[in-house]
């Protein structure tokens, strides 16, 4: 039987990228939909890293399979480090993400280019039998600016106004394979692998 992996997430664009950065270990990604888990775990942490060792351990517990979770944001510099930890909840509940960059962008009209910089971060734990102390954790970290407008058709979430100098364009811009090599989510997994790959281990001996 395939080694799998829970992803604590309902947002099929994340294990798309998830399953992608994970597709050298050979495993079965599931999101919480596939494995049929309607509970959710309130993300009442103040910092990345509390949010991630919340639904790790959380769904972990419910559903008995090796998990993985990520919380990750933009934190831009001209706004006090907002959008943050809520990121993916900026503006209140049910926008787009097409409308709450809308409201990043409104929010910085008045930012001219030079004082835009911001940064993407991911933290992600691992919880579940094999893993060290019940769970472990990794960042990564990814620095840029906010465009003044959407750049790109790909990615999720903000990625059409993150904009990276090192390639002079945004993260929506790139290719799934590139954005998997500079992105936040992917230096964090990349350090992850490792834990993966022994509780695996561990798991099955």
């Amino acid at each position: 039987m395939r080694n799998r992996v829970l992803l604590a997430t309902r947002n099929p664009g994340k294990v798309r990228e998830f399953e992608r950065l994970l597709s050298g270990l050979d495993i079965a990604v599931l999101g919480l939909g596939d494995a049929e888990i309607t509970e959710e775990i309130e993300e009442s942490g103040a910092t990345f890293e509390q949010n991630a060792r919340l639904k790790a351990q959380g769904y972990a517990r419910l559903s008995g399979e090796l998990t993985l979770a990520d919380d990750s944001g933009l934190e831009v510099d001209a706004l006090g480090g907002k959008p943050g930890v809520k990121s993916a909840r900026y503006g209140g509940p049910g926008l787009t993400d097409e409308q709450r960059v809308e409201k990043l962008l409104d929010e910085l009209k008045n930012v001219r280019g030079w004082d835009r910089k911001a940064r993407f971060r991911a933290v992600l734990a691992l919880a579940g039998d094999g893993v060290p102390d019940g769970v472990v954790t990794t960042e990564g970290v990814v620095e840029g600016s906010v465009a003044h407008q959407p750049i790109g058709t790909g990615g999720f979430g903000y990625d059409p106004v993150f904009w990276i100098p090192s390639i002079a364009n945004t993260t929506a811009s790139l290719t799934g394979e590139q954005k998997d090599r500079l992105s936040h989510r992917g230096a964090a997994v990349r350090k992850m692998v490792p834990y993966i790959v022994e509780a695996l281990k561990l798991r099955h001996e």
